[in-house]
């Protein structure tokens, strides 16, 4: 190709125009990321932080974290109280049962065994026979419920009204039980009439109308 005279610099010129327009782009554009301000973290559930992507769209969990009480259940969920099993006259409590149920529960084995005696268990929690009040009063001192012994009539106003989720007090003047996970404590009722007893059934097994009362919280 034959030399043009201006042809070669014009052509020099416009690489050269071209090349720094291109670099003075890039410049710029490094300039805006580099002045960017970072994006605000985003936490997940999980304690996963999340600045970008699709994680960045889960949006933060509404759900309250359920709180676990001294009893060892959730607060705010209701559990399903389990029922206790009954294995050669002795109750075993449910695995979901709070820790003080299954002392309450433990302590009523303990005199299971034991005779009646009118009157026994109210001198003294330990005592060699229980009557009505007597032995449902050592199955709530076991559970660290109650710190005297209590007469029949006083069990008609203690704890709350009403039946409990895991422990029932039936009480009137003249008799007292109560129902443990669905097993009846109870001295009467027995075959042998002997003293305080695990029943299967949880019906009053001596005639009268009851107050229904509950330990608070249970």
């Amino acid at each position: 190709m034959p030399f043009v005279p201006g042809v070669a610099p014009s052509v020099a010129r416009r690489s050269l125009i071209a090349a720094l327009s291109l670099a003075a782009l890039f410049a710029a554009i490094g300039a805006t990321l580099i002045a960017a301000p970072a994006a605000s973290a985003k936490v997940l559930p999980g304690g996963i932080s999340a600045r970008s992507g699709l994680e960045a769209e889960i949006p933060e969990s509404t759900e309250e974290v359920p709180v676990e009480t001294e009893t060892g259940e959730i607060e705010g969920e209701v559990t399903q109280a389990g029922k206790a099993a009954l294995v050669g006259g002795r109750a075993i409590a449910p695995l979901n049962a709070p820790a003080m149920v299954k002392r309450v529960i433990a302590a009523a084995n303990h005199i299971r065994a034991t005779p009646y005696v009118w009157g026994g268990g109210h001198g003294s929690f330990t005592s060699t026979g229980y009557d009505c009040s007597g032995a449902v009063s050592y199955a709530l001192h076991g559970g660290k419920l109650l710190s005297t012994p209590l007469t029949s009539g006083s069990l008609e106003t203690f704890g709350e009204a009403g039946p409990g989720r895991w422990i029932t007090i039936y009480a009137n003047a003249e008799h007292t039980y109560m129902v443990v996970a669905g097993l009846r404590f109870d001295t009467a009722g027995d075959e042998s009439g002997t003293g305080p007893r695990w029943h299967p059934t949880t019906a009053a097994a001596a005639a009268g109308s009851y107050v229904v009362r509950h330990p608070v919280g249970y």
